[in-house]
């Protein structure tokens, strides 16, 4: 035992001369590359002072990164996260100037942008050979592994240990689209789950581990109302990712802090229980906390006051205390943008079609999804399965970015595939060396439907044919609609930037006139001087021509509004028009091609108290799946139509299979009673959910079947 001790020592302290030794032969090369970086003194040095001054400049810089840079994190913790990440350049090239003044012979100088360039390459150097030398070493991943673990399991109570979930959410990776990256070998961590390996030879795979199960959402077919769902068993009063409340005259969106707040409280009050992670939970990179404890970039406490209990960004530290975390981040971000500008720029020249605007902040934003959260976010899932932690539910929203702009099914996107099953396979490997047993369930909020703009197809906005179905003057140009993507909201979270409180944006110029709001392919028509929900022949009297305007206009799918006489009525072109109670799959109506279970969610959006005086869905064409988005995205969510209501389930077979019986898994709420009777199952954090809200038995005992009669879909 002493010996392997003494080994380890030795090996540990060759890593550090050998990672001592490549810096500084690379502050060597840096100094005879630019010219403000300068390693001798003015009179001239020899060959062995100058590599003197190198060998010292070098270890007093690791030494600096590795004592005093967990402290400079640990004070920054108040800036804003994006910026604390763009200062990681700056806070190097700082240290590494300290750690030149520190030579007692003075010999090396270097100028401040010239120092920033050249600490960022010697901590990405550093980083890349303890790396190379770690992956030779084949134990050393292992141990540093086992030593963060030990931390948490010398705490745990004896006895055996009782398994712990991972809920990892990639954001609006649709069903098929899982299907198709697996079948294409994008994804082999997922493909070795269900039985294959990513291969397309013929060959036969491993043996199953995880089911793949689709499910169905609601009519709003966006994070906001999913996530909702999923975290805190409600989805009620969500109509859309954004709509107009008439009683408060506020306008709500999904992604802005204090809506997220607001719509959780809700949650809250209508279930009566603070959410699925209630008893040792984790939540990171939601839109909801989940009734958690531990929570970081969870955009519901992002509010703009500061204090100890709300902070959103707690789970910064734990990742770039490590200054080669920073670094790496911060080079990944600055590749990501570039990467961005040129596949949309090739997109531009090769006239691609569809094709939205990708410039401004888009690529900045984009950087912000598939490298700064989802780096953040994977290292605290890490951290949380480390430390033993129950429950964790975390989301990646990096395939849902560049999928709205780039399309579902695009190389982008399928690139980004790419990279999210690597994280998967990363926490797959933590997971072997935490203190418990853990479970990794991997699942989606919704999917992505592709097709053009509405205003690409006709040249006008869904606000543009309002007005011109209501009399009122139409702008020569449309103006393109504001896309509601989730990594936008994080971003600003992110850097403190004042969300907009009062919906001013979306409020028309004369209180009489038409709110027009867009969710994806939904569109939402309030009349805010009207103080009730209107009814159709309200807004027939008031605009006789507005709903046969918008019902028979090729782009619209079908329109639902209120209804004096039949209490609501869903209508479509050439006068159709079938009352919501007749609704159902056998005689769906205008409703005929969005597919089966259109009717029911329809009907469940007609009750709630918030729904729009004229809710739009846009069309949609069941051959190719496409629909018209009224927003400026080519991959679009949020309505009926298409892959963007069939998510996936994707669940270890030591779980109970999600549906006990032929029928499908319909909403998020259904989806939060599955989660948390995995959890029970586990002996996890008790839900005291009073389940006779809902009708749903999730308290009847399960067997687990032959893995052999599992679901198909594995």
């Amino acid at each position: 035992m002493r010996a392997g001790r003494w080994r380890r020592v030795a090996s540990q302290a060759g890593r550090s001369i050998a990672v001592w030794g490549v810096s500084t032969v690379t502050m060597l090369l840096l100094a005879g590359l630019l010219p403000d970086f300068r390693l001798r003194s003015a009179d001239g040095d020899s060959a062995t002072d100058i590599a003197v001054t190198a060998a010292f400049g070098a270890g007093a810089f690791g030494l600096l990164s590795a004592l005093v840079w967990p402290l400079l994190v640990r004070l920054l913790l108040l800036v804003p996260a994006l910026v604390l990440g763009l200062l990681v350049f700056a806070l190097n090239g700082a240290l590494l100037l300290l750690a030149l003044r520190l030579n007692p012979a003075e010999r090396g100088a270097a100028a401040p942008e010239t120092a920033v360039v050249v600490a960022a390459v010697m901590s990405a150097v550093a980083s890349a050979t303890g790396a190379a030398l770690a992956v030779r070493d084949d134990d050393a991943y292992r141990r540093r592994l086992y030593r963060l673990a030990d931390r948490r399991r010398r705490r745990l109570p004896p006895g055996p240990a009782t398994p712990g979930t991972v809920f990892l959410q990639l954001d609006g990776v649709g069903h098929d689209v899982l299907v198709d990256a697996v079948g294409k070998g994008l994804m082999p961590t997922v493909a070795r789950w269900l039985g294959g390996d990513g291969r397309d030879d013929g060959r036969p795979g491993t043996a199953a581990t995880h089911r793949l199960t689709p499910w169905r959402t609601d009519w709003s077919s966006q994070t906001g109302a999913s996530q909702l769902g999923i975290l805190h068993g409600s989805t009620f009063d969500v109509p859309a990712f954004r709509w107009y409340e008439k009683d408060t005259q506020e306008v709500m969106v999904s992604n802005r802090p204090t809506s997220a707040a607001e719509l959780q409280r809700r949650a809250v009050v209508r279930t009566g229980d603070g959410g699925l992670l209630t008893a040792d939970g984790a939540s990171r990179g939601n839109l909801f906390g989940g009734g958690a404890d531990e929570q970081a970039l969870v955009l519901s406490i992002a509010t703009r006051r500061r204090s100890r209990e709300n902070r959103s960004r707690a789970g910064y530290f734990a990742y770039f205390s490590d200054p080669a975390n920073a670094v790496r981040t911060a080079l990944s971000f600055v590749a990501e943008v570039g990467r961005e500008i040129g596949q949309s720029t090739r997109a531009r020249l090769r006239k691609q079609r569809p094709r939205v605007s990708r410039g401004g902040l888009y690529p900045f934003v984009r950087a912000f999804a598939t490298v700064v959260e989802r780096d953040v976010v994977v290292a605290a899932v890490m951290g949380d399965m480390l430390a033993g932690r129950t429950a964790v539910y975390a989301d990646l929203v990096a395939y849902d970015e560049v999928a709205h702009h780039s399309g579902p099914f695009s190389r982008d996107a399928e690139q980004v595939l790419q990279r999210l099953d690597r994280a998967v396979a990363l926490i797959e490997k933590v997971a072997e060396h935490a203190p418990r047993p853990y479970r990794v369930v991997v699942l989606s909020d919704h999917g992505q439907s592709p097709g053009e703009t509405f205003r690409a197809r006709y040249g006008l906005t869904l606000g543009d044919l309002v007005r011109a179905g209501c009399g009122l003057p139409v702008p020569r140009r449309a103006r393109r609609t504001r896309s509601g993507a989730e990594a936008r909201a994080a971003v600003r979270a992110a850097l403190r930037i004042p969300v907009e409180e009062d919906g001013a944006e979306h409020r028309p110029a004369r209180s009489e006139e038409p709110m027009v709001l867009a969710s994806g392919n939904l569109g939402l028509v309030s009349f805010p001087d009207v103080p009730h929900r209107m009814s159709k022949e309200e807004i027939d009297a008031r605009h006789p021509a507005l709903l046969t305007t918008l019902a028979n206009h090729p782009g619209i799918g079908f329109l639902l509004v209120r209804s004096e006489e039949h209490g609501g009525v869903v209508l479509g072109a050439y006068g159709a028009q079938i009352p919501v109670a007749e609704l159902d799959d056998e005689r769906p109506g205008p409703l005929a091609g969005f597919g089966p279970g259109a009717a029911e969610a329809v009907r469940r959006t007609h009750a709630f108290p918030h729904t729009a005086d004229i809710m739009v869905n846009s069309f949609h064409d069941p051959a190719d799946g496409e629909v018209l988005a009224f927003e400026e995205q080519i991959g679009s969510h949020g309505g009926l139509g298409g892959a963007q209501g069939k998510p996936f389930l994707l669940s270890p077979l030591t779980l109970s299979p999600p549906v006990d019986g032929p029928g499908p898994l319909v909403g998020a709420e259904q989806v939060h009673r599955v989660l948390r009777r995995w959890l029970r199952e586990s002996n996890g954090p008790q839900v005291p959910v009073d389940d006779s809200r809902s009708g749903a038995p999730v308290d009847a005992p399960f067997t687990v079947p032959d893995p052999a009669v599992q679901d198909k879909t594995a």
